[in-house]
This record gives structure tokens, C-alpha cells and sequence, in this order.
């Protein structure tokens, strides 16, 4: 395996990790639900992407050819996560959960 591919693999799990992580901060401190839902579905969706990108450039280099399973785990992810979230939000905003203080608009209440 050459260098740059080693190189490509390291920032590609280092970028993944970074976003896993803020996604994760995210989740824990961010004040209501409804923001709350930006963490998992943007940052972490990135990341959980470029760590399955690096498996896919690593296993294509070592011989195996490109792995179908990272290729179908990541376009599921990329198509469940939006979805799950916005389900999430339209059933919060139908039991009525709060918003933080301070938010502009409530699109719900027309």
C-alpha cells in the first residue's frame, strides 16, 4: 500500500472521527430536542460516512475489490437518517414539545 493511500485513509478516519464527535457533543449539550436532532442526523451522519469510505479505499487497496456492504451501509445510512429525524421532529411538534426560549418562528402553529 502506498503512502498517499495511507495518508487518504488517516485523514478520512481522522475527518470521521471529528464529526462523530461533534455530533456526539451535539446530542448531550445542545438545549432542546428539536436542535438536539442536528447533532445524530448532520455532523454524525458525515462522520459515520468517511469512516465507512476510509474501509472501502483500505479494503480496495489490500485486493479485495470495492466491498458492496460498505457501499450498501452507507447509502442507507445517508437515506434513513434524514428521514428518521424529520419523522422525529413532525412527532414532536404534534405532541407539543417545547422549543428553547429565544427561537424565532413556529411553523406548526398557523
Amino acid at each position: 500500500m502506498s503512502a498517499l493511500t495511507e495518508y487518504t485513509i488517516t485523514a478520512l478516519l481522522l475527518i470521521g472521527g471529528a464529526f462523530t464527535l461533534v455530533g456526539a457533543i451535539g446530542l448531550a449539550r445542545l438545549p432542546d430536542f428539536y436542535t438536539r436532532l442536528h447533532g445524530p442526523t448532520k455532523a454524525t451522519t458525515l462522520g459515520v460516512g468517511a469512516i465507512i469510505l476510509a474501509s472501502v479505499v483500505y479494503f480496495s487497496f489490500q485486493g479485495e475489490g470495492i466491498g458492496i456492504t460498505e457501499i450498501l451501509i452507507t447509502a442507507f445510512l445517508f437515506l434513513t437518517a434524514p428521514i428518521s429525524a424529520n419523522i422525529m421532529a413532525k412527532a414532536a411538534m404534534h405532541l407539543g414539545v417545547d422549543v428553547m426560549d429565544g427561537t424565532r418562528g413556529s411553523p406548526w402553529e398557523q
